[in-house]
C-alpha cells in the first residue's frame, strides 16, 4: 500500500497493492495495522454503497456536530472525487482537491473530518463504496454549493448534469456552517 499526500493536509490518496493474475485480481480494501502505520482511522461505523449514472454529481457534503472521516473508492466504474477543506485554521481553508477514482487505477481517498466532499460520475455508471467515521445523520448534514465561484472546483464537463435538489440548493463557501476548532493533522 502506498499513501500519497496532497496539497491539503490530511487528505491522503491511497493505493493498494494489487495482485493481478489470469483469474483477475485481489487487494485490500483496509487493513487496520497497515491504516495506522499512517495514522488512518481503524474504527469505522458505517459503510455505504452508492450506484449512480453517468453526469451525476453527488455533493459537497459534510456533517457538522457529528462530523465524518470517510475512506471512498470506486468498484465499477469511474468518478472524478473531490474534497473541500473546510477547517478554518487550516492554512489551505476554502481550496479543493481532485482526482479520478475507478475500478482500474483501484485508489482510494481518505477524506479528514473538517472537509466536504462529493464526487462526479464520468462513467456510463459507477458504484462508488466509502466507510465512514461516524453515522449518518440527515439534521446535521450540510451541503456545500458543487459550483461555487469562490471555490473554482475544475469539474469535468459532463453531460447530462445530475443534481438532487438538495445539492442544487447546497450554501456558498461565504455562508457555510464550517469547522472553527478543528486542529489541522498530518
Amino acid at each position: 500500500m502506498q499513501v500519497h499526500t496532497t496539497p491539503l493536509p490530511g487528505l491522503l490518496v491511497i493505493e493498494p497493492r494489487v495482485f493481478a493474475d489470469a483469474r483477475g485480481f485481489f487487494l485490500e480494501t483496509f487493513h487496520a495495522d497497515k491504516f495506522a502505520e499512517h495514522g488512518l482511522p481503524g474504527t469505522w461505523l458505517q459503510d455505504n454503497l452508492s450506484r449512480s449514472s453517468r453526469g451525476t454529481l453527488r455533493g459537497l457534503h459534510y456533517q457538522r456536530q457529528h462530523p465524518q472521516g470517510k475512506l471512498v473508492y470506486v468498484t465499477r466504474g469511474a468518478v472524478w472525487d473531490v474534497a473541500v477543506d473546510l477547517r478554518r485554521q487550516s492554512p489551505t481553508f476554502g481550496q479543493w482537491f481532485g482526482t479520478e477514482l475507478n475500478a482500474e487505477n483501484h485508489r482510494q481517498m481518505y477524506v479528514p473530518v473538517g472537509f466536504a466532499h462529493g464526487f462526479c460520475v464520468l462513467s456510463e455508471s459507477a458504484d462508488f463504496a466509502y466507510k465512514c467515521t461516524d453515522l449518518y445523520r440527515p439534521t446535521d448534514e450540510r451541503t456545500l454549493l458543487w459550483n461555487d465561484p469562490e471555490l473554482g472546483i475544475a469539474w469535468p464537463d459532463v453531460e447530462p448534469r445530475i443534481l438532487s435538489s438538495k445539492d442544487q440548493q447546497g450554501l456558498p463557501l461565504a455562508r457555510a456552517d464550517v469547522f472553527e476548532e478543528l486542529t489541522v493533522t498530518h
